[in-house]
């Protein structure tokens, strides 16, 4: 009997043996390299768990790959020196943990440079004015990012001052990051949370945060074929970003997919005492986060909205046929479409100049009092700002006139009749426009090929008056350009879009990674 277990033991000894090297040999193999670099959090949390991948590890993978592409597609401004260190506090906390941890615990993130950090990055919303200046404190999307265990990278470059400098600084320029380059094409990235969608596309980071004034999440998510969402005006805190108008402005996460998107938007969403907007918007928040609306069948019953308007594309026959097939693709996966639909003052819309007087206003008003909040800052008042860009003109490679928005701005004396005839106008060209379109045909959602295909007609305005939310989703590339179509709908339809967006990518998976960036070198 004896005889008979030993050599019973020396047969099975071997096997044994094999299936352990086997083990060590495929560790990681839910997560290797070239899956990390289109990892989710989902992922990302299922690799942590199985003891395959540590927040340390993750986050020596993006600042390598930051190191290598960075010089070239310039999405990184500046890296955290303690992100190493918030790691490993991850990686404890983790190993302590009795319990499930919030999915962005010990996800790295890049938030955009215009968004307060209180530590020891800058936050210069891309300009040499700002270097050195110092924060009173975290900006309330910062603080629930940490609350929710998230380690922040570093700081994500922009079009300097949100484009809001002059009308000739280029898309994803500013004078502290230099060019900003779209990984697909190497051309523009669109702006200005130029850096967020970058650094999101060509997987130097898993998630980000953007803000948006017009256009500056929609617009680089359409072009670096990522998922952008715009939320509601005030669902997220704009307590310490350095502003363009508390009317418009808007801080949203920037992912891979519309899942991520989604768990990023559930941490940041709600109430601070230090925006008073969140406090009226905090009614939009559903109880039960907004993963819960990640449906697979999320697009039944839904009623989609079509304005033909914008879906003119030239001679552009590709692009005709691709949007027809993701029309299709709506309806076959349950929503009614209502097609040939018209905003009554489209015209009147794009041709208003309410939306230009307001924002000069309220941008002097609001920087001014954010700069003057400062703990210290090279400059104080926007006139600073000006004089600061005539005197180093030659520093950022720039005339002195190309800050025109800012000597506009400075103008300005007030809030007086024009100017609160341009707000009143807008509201109305919001209540009779697209709200209207939306509550007459019992909407959900209208769909948009891109944000601003048609000339002169551009969609992301329609949303940025009326601080509408929308979502950008990958719907293709024409040759190597991705552009993505977007969903938008009335304030606090977050969980209709998220539903929407989820179901047309998982009936899709249109998005693919740069192809060229494993051949890039600095």
């Amino acid at each position: 009997m004896a005889s008979h277990s030993r050599l019973s033991l020396s047969l099975i000894f071997p096997f044994l043996l094999l299936l352990l090297l086997l083990s060590v040999a495929t560790q990681g193999k839910h997560l290797s390299f070239s899956n990390r670099r289109e990892a989710t959090l989902s992922d990302l949390q299922l690799a942590f768990r199985r003891n395959q991948l540590t927040s340390r590890q993750l986050v020596e993978f993006y600042i390598r790959e930051i190191h290598r592409l960075n010089p070239i597609l310039k999405g990184v401004l500046e890296l955290n020196p303690d992100a190493l260190a918030q790691a490993d506090r991850a990686d404890r906390e983790r190993r302590r943990a009795g319990r499930p941890l919030p999915k962005l615990h010990g996800i790295p993130i890049l938030v955009k440079d215009n968004i307060s950090t209180k530590d020891k990055m800058n936050t210069t919303a891309g300009s040499y004015a700002l270097l050195g200046s110092v924060v009173p404190r975290d900006a309330g999307v910062v603080s629930k990012l940490r609350k929710a265990g998230a380690i922040i990278l570093g700081k994500a470059t922009l079009s300097e001052w949100s484009s809001y400098r002059g009308h000739n600084i280029p898309s994803g320029w500013s004078a502290r990051g230099g060019q900003g380059k779209n990984p697909y094409t190497m051309g523009d990235p669109c702006g200005s949370s130029s850096g967020s969608a970058i650094s999101v596309a060509a997987n130097l980071v898993t998630v980000s945060l953007g803000t948006e004034t017009d256009g500056s999440i929609l617009c680089p998510s359409d072009s670096n074929s990522v998922v952008g969402i715009k939320p509601t005006v005030g669902l997220t805190s704009r307590d310490g970003v350095v502003p363009i108008t508390p009317r418009q402005d808007t801080v949203g996460p920037i992912c891979r997919t519309v899942s991520d998107a989604a768990y990023v938007l559930e941490a940041i969403a709600g109430e601070d005492i230090r925006d008073k907007a969140t406090i009226e918007a905090s009614k939009y928040v559903p109880k039960g986060g907004y993963a819960q609306f990640l449906r697979i069948n999320g697009l039944r019953g839904k009623r989609v909205g079509i304005v033909r308007l914008f879906y003119e594309f030239g001679n552009n026959t590709f692009l005709q046929k691709t949007f027809e097939q993701h029309l299709k693709t709506l309806r076959q996966r349950g929503a009614a479409l209502v097609d040939n639909l018209v905003i009554d003052n489209i015209n009147e819309l794009f041709t208003s100049s309410s939306e230009g007087i307001a924002l000069s206003i309220e941008f002097k008003l609001s920087l001014n009092s954010y700069l003057k909040n400062l703990v210290a800052s090279p400059v104080r008042t926007l006139a600073d700002v000006i004089a600061f860009n005539k005197k180093h003109a030659k520093l950022e490679k720039l005339d002195e006139y190309n800050q025109d928005f800012m000597v506009e701005a400075q103008k300005t004396t007030g809030m007086g009749k024009i100017e609160n005839e341009a707000l009143s106008n807008m509201t109305r060209l919001s209540e009779n426009g697209f709200e209207k379109l939306m509550k007459v045909n019992k909407l959900d959602a209208v769909a948009i090929p891109g944000v601003d295909f048609s000339p002169g007609v551009d969609f992301r305005h329609v949303l940025a008056i009326g601080g509408y939310p929308g979502i950008v989703v990958p719907a293709g590339y024409d040759k190597d350009e991705p552009f993505g179509i977007c969903f938008g709908g009335l304030r606090g339809s977050e969980p209709k879009l998220i539903e929407i967006a989820y179901s047309f990518e998982q009936a899709t998976k249109v998005r693919r990674p740069p192809p060229r960036l494993q051949k890039l070198k600095a």
